[in-house]
């Protein structure tokens, strides 16, 4: 009998002494880390709002890391997202306020500034929603990004792997990058910019056009509100009376309504200085030649935006050749030298 519990006292101890190894090895393992948590090594980036802007939208699935707006940095100049050699700054160049001296399609390219207050894209308002929405329709139809290819680039794996936990790019993580990226890339030092912080003042022109721009007289701020300098909608400005091509229907193109016949979207002016062409097909090639149009050349049509025809507007803003030459001094105080020469916003060395 005492034999027998010896050895049952003996399986007994042994038998705790494997739980407790097994119950040691269990807790010295490391939790099973999924993809998704390796963004949690990821740096957080705070955007700085300036004071005197709106507030802007980011996504809750698309906060900003350091790692994240670098690799949408790198895609943006990085050939490898189309099939023909175009990358993002083809069309965008910095130096001109990330758009380009010339045109393409018969029309000039908008610019790269402060695209996370806008709701919606192109000339035409075909493309509406967040950054993301419209980066996702770069990838994945404008550029037609080839996946295998991108896949194919040991670089660009190991930094979607590290950056968004993924084993396999997809059109969804170009399209975040690259919206982390063009969050960032905001004009907010210019010498309008300046001036509304009280850090500068502006010349005695500059100062009058700006009261043309921003009152009832030039009536311009209606639809370049500040400080984003665009309302982002759809507007008939009476550029024209008769819509001889396709292009020149506008917001129609994509609604279909008789009613957005000639509408385009309030393009953004800051850096508008630094651009060759105006308006959706570039038949304006100077600031003095697109303040004479709103000044005598607004064609009259049935769905002009009300703005334009306001009582004492019929026939235009009715500037005298001064106030011409002030609207034109204030347009450019929106030119932002950091903007365009911010190192951040560059093409880096891949």
């Amino acid at each position: 009998m005492r034999t027998s519990r010896k050895i049952l006292h003996g399986l007994a101890v042994v038998a705790t002494c494997i739980v407790l190894a097994v119950s040691c090895k269990k807790e010295s393992t490391p939790p099973t880390v999924t993809p998704q948590d390796t963004t949690y090594k990821l740096t957080p980036y705070e955007i700085v709002m300036p004071a005197h802007f709106p507030e802007m939208y980011i996504p809750e699935d698309n906060k900003p890391y350091v790692e994240r707006i670098e690799l949408g940095r790198m895609l943006y100049y990085d050939n490898i997202l189309s099939n023909d050699g175009r990358a993002c700054a083809s069309c965008h160049f910095q130096s001109h306020g990330f758009t380009i001296p010339g045109m393409v399609n018969d029309m000039p390219v908008l610019s790269h500034v402060n695209l996370a207050w806008h709701g919606k894209f192109m000339w035409d308002g075909s493309k509406s929603g967040t950054l993301e929405d419209v980066m996702l329709f770069e990838t994945q139809e404008f550029f037609a990004t080839n996946l295998e290819k991108i896949n194919s680039s040991e670089k660009y794996r190991k930094l979607f792997k590290q950056y968004f936990g993924v084993d396999y790019i997809t059109h969804h993580e170009i399209a975040y990058a690259l919206a982390q990226f063009t969050r960032t890339m905001i004009s907010k030092d210019s010498k309008y910019d300046r001036y509304m912080k009280g850090a500068e003042r502006l010349t005695y022109n500059e100062e009058m056009g700006m009261r043309i721009f921003f009152s009832e007289k030039g009536d311009c701020f209606h639809c370049h509100t500040a400080m984003i300098t665009t309302d982002g909608q759809m507007h008939n400005t009476g550029l024209d009376s008769v819509y001889t091509k396709e292009m020149d229907k506008g917001y129609y193109n994509v609604t279909k309504n008789t009613s957005d016949l000639g509408k385009f979207r309030t393009p953004n002016l800051r850096n508008v200085a630094l651009r060759k062409f105006y308006m959706h097909d570039g038949r304006f090639t100077t600031l003095e030649e697109v303040v004479e149009f709103y000044n005598s050349g607004v064609n009259r049509v049935s769905n002009i935006d009300p703005i334009m025809t306001k009582e004492g507007k019929e026939n235009g803003l009715n500037l005298n050749a001064v106030e011409k030459q002030q609207l034109v001094a204030f347009l450019k105080t929106l030119t932002d030298e950091t903007f365009i020469t911010d190192t951040s916003f560059s093409k880096p060395s891949f």
